[in-house]
């Protein structure tokens, strides 16, 4: 049995709302973050070196990163419910927004999240850079979701288990206020019923 290790505050979610949408058995043990500094505990350390949710252990197998935590959660399942057929244009769709939610739109994002936590004037180079980056992210997010239903297309698949909590985080810093379409799409996401077990536990 998978057991996954959860911090609070993180995108350890994404991991349990898999599970919960493949109606998989795991344990689940949760880690909290330190309420002075936000940082993850020792605790979690002592599981991987990275210190960094999701985290899960199977077998001995250990694993970090939530893009490979669920693609080998995916293969171990042999669940073809949340991963398109592979070879066909849902399927390479699947693959962009895997990557793109840690890649992409992870940098900027985070980058945002660090720099309102400091007085800025608004005027240095990153301070553009971040700018221009989140509006040619959240530009292509809402064209591609203006014509379908989901990432990868039709059927919703662990792509968007992938962008939605990043996209949660984005809203919370005010970056989907111009994005009606991509706001529509979270709102029926969080309507999941595996999506609100996930943050009940979470």
């Amino acid at each position: 049995m998978i057991t996954v290790h959860h911090l609070n505050k993180s995108r350890s979610k994404r991991v349990v709302w898999l599970l919960e949408e493949l109606g998989e058995d795991y344990a689940i043990v949760h880690h909290q973050r330190d309420p002075k500094t936000s940082l993850a505990p020792a605790s979690l350390k002592a599981i991987h070196p990275l210190s960094k949710a999701p985290i899960i252990q199977d077998g001995d197998i250990t694993i970090c990163e939530s893009g490979a935590v669920l693609e080998y959660i995916l293969d171990q399942t042999g669940n073809p419910q949340l991963r398109p057929v592979s070879g066909t244009k849902a399927y390479y769709q699947y693959l962009e927004w895997m990557y793109f939610a840690e890649g992409s739109l992870g940098l900027p994002v985070i980058a945002k999240l660090m720099m309102s936590m400091e007085e800025r004037e608004g005027s240095k180079p990153m301070d553009g850079y971040i700018a221009k980056e989140i509006a040619l992210d959240f530009g292509y997010i809402e064209s591609v979701l203006a014509q379908q239903a989901y990432f990868a297309g039709d059927q919703f698949s662990a792509a968007d288990i992938m962008m939605t909590v990043i996209l949660e985080m984005s809203a919370g810093l005010g970056l989907l206020n111009d994005c009606p379409k991509t706001m529509e799409y979270v709102t029926k996401i969080q309507s999941r019923e595996a999506y609100l077990k996930a943050t009940a536990l979470g």
